[in-house]
């Protein structure tokens, strides 16, 4: 049994990463921290196979390479799109994923670094990918500037009072904006929602391209 600690301060994304992660036998998610604090407890405590951490989770990469290290604990970080994977893997990672990363190439993952391998998510099957992504488009084409506001702000873990603050509106309105969205993408709940947009990057660059206009 692999046990797993996941370390990442989006609740969306480590919601969903377990979900794709609890359905496998050998694997066992043993932590999830959303702070650097509680990140370096759990590799302390649980002595894991291995850690999954975004980079933002890291001030000071050597540290937790050095711990991990000395428990045995072998580490896959999650970079943020665009971001050079050498530089980590050079410096004791021993795999990079993205946040667009689908379960089956995170599954994958997992189980070759704790065999000890170096993995990287193949970015440029994942451009063709995006390019080829006929659903995500149809998605992004059929969703109003606000609704992608709206879907970016979900998959970054804001709550419904929280989009609303920033989008100056009730959280009632957020919510009949939420219905509809629902109904345009074919998804039940706000994971769903959050999960759709990652592995569809044409929507979730959409998204964030709305909300980073928003801002200016």
């Amino acid at each position: 049994m692999l046990k797993i600690i996941l370390a990442d301060n989006q609740a969306i994304f480590r919601t969903g990463v377990a979900k794709v992660l609890a359905v496998e036998d050998d694997l066992r998610i043993v932590a999830q921290a959303e702070t650097p604090e509680k990140m370096m407890m759990a590799i302390e405590k649980f002595h894991a196979s291995v850690l999954i951490f975004s980079a933002d989770m890291q001030p000071n990469l050597q540290v937790v390479v050095e711990t991990a290290r000395k428990l045995k604990t072998k580490l896959v970080l999650v970079a943020d799109n665009g971001a050079d994977s050498r530089h980590y893997l050079s410096n004791g990672v021993h795999g990079v994923i993205y946040r667009n990363v689908s379960g089956e190439a995170l599954v994958q993952c997992v189980r070759k670094v704790s065999k000890g391998e170096s993995w990287v998510q193949d970015t440029n099957e994942s451009k063709e990918t995006a390019e080829n992504d006929l659903v995500g488009a149809r998605v992004r084409d059929r969703l109003t500037a606000k609704e992608l506001k709206i879907v970016a702000l979900i998959v970054q873990g804001y709550k419904n009072k929280e989009i609303a603050t920033q989008l100056g509106t009730t959280e009632q309105v957020i919510k009949n904006y939420l219905r509809n969205v629902y109904d345009k993408i074919g998804v039940s709940d706000r994971l769903e929602l959050a999960l759709f947009t990652i592995h569809h990057r044409i929507l979730a660059e959409a998204a964030a391209t709305s909300v980073a206009a928003g801002t200016r």
